[in-house]
């Protein structure tokens, strides 16, 4: 009887460690490749975020929505700018960046979770279901609009709002960024976070809302006038964020997370 012809187990071990390393070498790339698409469509709905906004001004004057300190509620929620941006897009995931989808309370972490709007807040100010996102925006570009005594130091800062997109140097202004809640009020004074994957939602140093690594080392932004880039994390020290911002402010002390990221002076 002929022979059969087949493989030896020795040949079978070196076909199977020729795959691994194959695999090993084009994993690092598959990986990178998936992460550049996912910025890609990061992108691009933060450029629609950038027409959303954009429509509503031009429906109300050119002014931005509204935040008066008689609904205060709303800035811990976001309903400052979901309800009355609601009728100007339909898809909830718009506001997911799409390596942030994952909300906390399922397990998510910063910097690649989603915040979530309890049922609490949904009731009352009938924010649109499902109430997650892994976006927000810049909080002084909100159109202040009511006087409250029982905020008095929260109305003071009203005039420090940008309120329209009709000023200067508008591509220095952040929208709409990558962050972990449902807004910020950045400031000069800032310092960044301690360690990477920070997460509160205390009101003070609001900057480490928004910087977070999610996109190495960057995260992805939509300004004023429309125009989408990556901002490096000690980048976001230098944008316009409010009119009292001041950009020749002494950049913080960078935590040594931070240390090795690109410089911006």
């Amino acid at each position: 009887m002929p022979a059969r012809k087949a493989f030896t187990l020795v040949e079978l071990l070196v076909v199977i460690a020729i795959i691994a390393l194959l695999m090993s070498i084009l994993m690092p790339s598959l990986s990178r490749a998936r992460n550049q698409a996912k910025a890609a469509i990061c992108q691009s709905r933060l450029k629609q975020w950038g027409v959303v906004f954009t429509m509503y001004t031009n429906d109300h004057d050119g002014y931005t929505p509204g935040l008066g300190a008689g609904d205060w509620t709303m800035t811990g929620t976001g309903g400052w700018w979901m309800n009355p941006l609601r009728p100007y897009y339909k898809e909830p995931d718009l506001k997911l960046c799409p390596s942030a989808t994952k909300p906390y309370t399922e397990g998510g972490t910063v910097p690649f979770g989603a915040w979530t709007i309890n049922e609490y807040y949904y009731d009352i100010w009938d924010v649109d279901p499902p109430v997650y996102g892994s976006y927000g925006p810049n909080g002084w570009i909100a159109h202040a609009v009511e006087e409250d005594q029982d905020f008095k130091w929260f109305v003071e800062s009203w005039e420090f709002h940008w309120r329209s997109f009709n000023v200067n140097n508008s591509d220095q202004i952040p929208l709409m960024l990558d962050c972990i809640t449902v807004d910020g009020w950045p400031h000069h004074t800032n310092d960044p976070p301690e360690f990477e994957g920070w997460y509160s939602l205390a009101m003070v140093d609001e900057m480490k809302r928004f910087c977070l690594n999610r996109h190495d080392a960057h995260v992805n932004g939509v300004f004023m006038d429309c125009s989408v880039r990556k901002i490096g994390l000690k980048e976001l020290w230098q944008l316009r964020w409010n009119r009292d911002y001041y950009l020749n402010y002494p950049l913080p002390v960078w935590p040594p997370w931070m240390t090795k990221f690109k410089d911006y002076e």
